[in-house]
């Protein structure tokens, strides 16, 4: 009983450490601490093993989750890495959402991974945690529950595939599986060759191959100084993918017994460079929510408007697809985020701390600097002048709506077309292709009713096919609207994230087929061009929207607590009252 009640106690005055940490209560500690330590040991540790700082491991593999499928082994290298710096490493399981396989959308998920992670990282024993994500949604949830769970806390990240190849071309997901994909609805290419493409575009484990979602997010965490520096780009299959899981279980023994907490690192000057980076890589439109998200679990709320002047001087300098031309792994090879840094130095805060105790502006410096690398442009040679992302204002979007304006086409940033609406998902489905559908070249589709609430979940759907009568003319791209969200490996002119929501009764819901919709980035404007008495009459008529009153778990809990785009599509209970704003004007 002696060794027990030691381990309780040997941190006087400081929290329970090791197995003694988040004890069972059953009303007597020192049983608790004796039935954990019997039942732990029915897999075989010693009590030396567990006298150490414990690091918990979020073990999200799936065989459904290609991109996680390098997990098991990231797994082995982060318990190394912790043995050798003298702590013991348990890993546990989490939800895991892929892209491709979360019904009806991984964003309905995000926030149920958030929960489910924060509340193990509360219950089971750990001193810190490593947190091992990758596919778009993962991180966010990931860095959302350990912004709430506070302990000491490193990201990894599984790292993007490699690219393959199809007749010659270098192709990788997803912006080419969207390009190939085009190309079949217009009859460019036939069946046998998009099935042989569909063979090739994902060729190895890892997350998509350009600048979409995951990859925008592990170069945000980076940023952020939550993750080890010079680890967002190591692809997949790399060895330096498993030195970086190494390196991270021994910093997170570090962590353990210095307590760097989440809070520390992920300050309003970290947020703010991280939104910089955004910026500049030309990143997912969805990173914009997920960053929202992190920082309203600190009491941080992001200002769009303030970003939208970031966004005036903030280039976007690397050549990646969708806004470029390169994969992950080239930039990789170019020197990983860290040259981007470098060119980023003059506009970020640089005493910003990060979890290997040194300063942002000490990490770059310490970086190695590849001098002719064809990725990263230098600052006064952007891939576009200004950032990626666009924040738009208007009677159609009185609380907000962006722009990924890096992808979209010149010549469609000023325009004014005819609405074609659909209310739905279902009604899209049914009418785009329809060869009698009203719609031309000029017009702007419109797609209501795919917001937080109105999907549920805000799909990736606001990249709204070309009508395939228009694609087979070779109509490449048009003006598109909606709530929801698209992949960040998407690229045209596609207006999202519109707020208040349709279902919300957003003005989006207002708009009839025929309607005039003028859209002028430049002056970050998006107007429905209907009076106001009009639009005021309409809403009069809308029928209410009614609640199933069936609704239970999950989904009743998701539909009373989801906010909008600009809150970060949280859950309300999740979101303490804002005590800063950034950036900071």
């Amino acid at each position: 009983m002696t060794d027990d009640h030691d381990q309780r106690n040997d941190n006087k005055g400081s929290a329970p450490r090791g197995m003694s940490n988040r004890l069972t209560n059953y009303g007597d500690a020192d049983f608790s601490l004796f039935l954990r330590k019997a039942f732990i040991k029915g897999m075989g540790y010693t009590d030396d093993a567990l006298s150490r700082p414990v690091i918990g491991i979020a073990n999200t593999y799936s065989g459904y989750n290609a991109c996680h499928g390098n997990v098991p082994g990231l797994v082995e290298s982060i318990k190394r890495g912790v043995m050798l710096a003298g702590g013991l490493p348990v890993d546990f399981p989490t939800i895991t959402l892929h892209e491709s396989f979360a019904h009806p959308t991984s964003m309905y998920l995000r926030n149920l991974m958030a929960l489910d992670t924060e509340e193990m990282i509360r219950a089971q024993p750990m001193d810190a945690v490593v947190l091992i994500g990758g596919c778009d949604k993962t991180v966010p949830a990931q860095l959302m529950a350990a912004a709430s769970a506070g302990i000491p806390t490193v990201q990894v990240v599984t790292g993007p595939m490699l690219t393959g190849s199809h007749r010659g071309t270098r192709v990788g997901a997803c912006t080419d599986c969207r390009r190939y994909w085009a190309m079949y609805r217009g009859q460019d290419i036939d069946d046998n060759e998009i099935a042989e493409v569909n063979d090739k575009l994902v060729p190895t484990v890892g997350t998509c191959s350009v600048m979409g979602t995951a990859s925008t997010m592990a170069c945000i965490a980076e940023t952020l100084g939550i993750m080890l520096p010079g680890s967002a780009t190591a692809p997949a299959v790399y060895a330096d993918r498993l030195r970086v899981a190494e390196d991270s279980g021994s910093l997170a023994v570090a962590m353990a017994r210095d307590g760097i907490t989440p809070d520390q690192i992920l300050t309003p000057a970290a947020f703010e460079n991280a939104l910089r980076v955004l910026l500049a890589l030309g990143g997912s439109t969805n990173g914009l929510i997920h960053l929202t998200a992190i920082a309203g679990r600190l009491g941080i709320d992001i200002d769009l408007d303030a970003f939208d002047r970031m966004s005036h001087e903030t280039p976007v300098l690397v050549d990646l697809k969708p806004s470029g031309e390169h994969y992950m792994e080239d930039l990789h090879r170019a020197g990983g985020l860290p040259t981007l840094l470098r060119e980023l130095k003059p506009l970020l805060h640089l005493d910003a701390m990060t979890i290997n105790g040194r300063t942002l502006g000490e990490n770059i410096d310490a970086a190695t600097q590849l001098i002719d690398q064809p990725v990263v442009r230098p600052f006064n040679n952007p891939i576009y002048a200004r950032g990626g992302i666009a924040v738009l204002r208007g009677n159609l979007a009185p609380s907000g709506a962006i722009i990924k304006q890096s992808a979209a086409s010149p010549e469609l940033m000023r325009h004014l077309g005819r609405a074609v609406v659909f209310t739905s998902l279902e009604d899209l489905a049914q009418r785009i292709d329809d060869p009698d559908l009203d719609v031309h070249a000029d017009d702007v589709l419109v797609l209501q009713n795919i917001g937080p609430r109105g999907a549920p979940g805000m799909p990736e759907a606001g990249y709204i096919p070309i009508p395939k009568k228009l694609a087979a003319q070779g109509v490449k791209d048009m003006v598109r609207i909606s709530d929801g969200r698209m992949s960040g490996t998407a690229a045209g002119t596609i207006v999202l994230h519109v707020s208040p929501e349709s279902a919300e009764g957003g003005p989006l819901g207002l708009i009839r087929n025929g309607d005039m919709i003028r859209l002028d980035v430049e002056a970050r404007v998006l107007e429905l061009e209907v009076e106001d008495e009009a639009l005021e009459a309409r809403r009069q008529q809308q029928p209410a929207r009614k609640e199933d009153a069936k609704l239970l778990g999950y989904r009743r809990l998701f539909m009373e607590q989801i906010l909008q785009a600009e809150e970060g599509c949280d859950f309300r209970a999740c979101r303490p009252e804002p005590h800063c704003r950034v950036p900071r004007s």
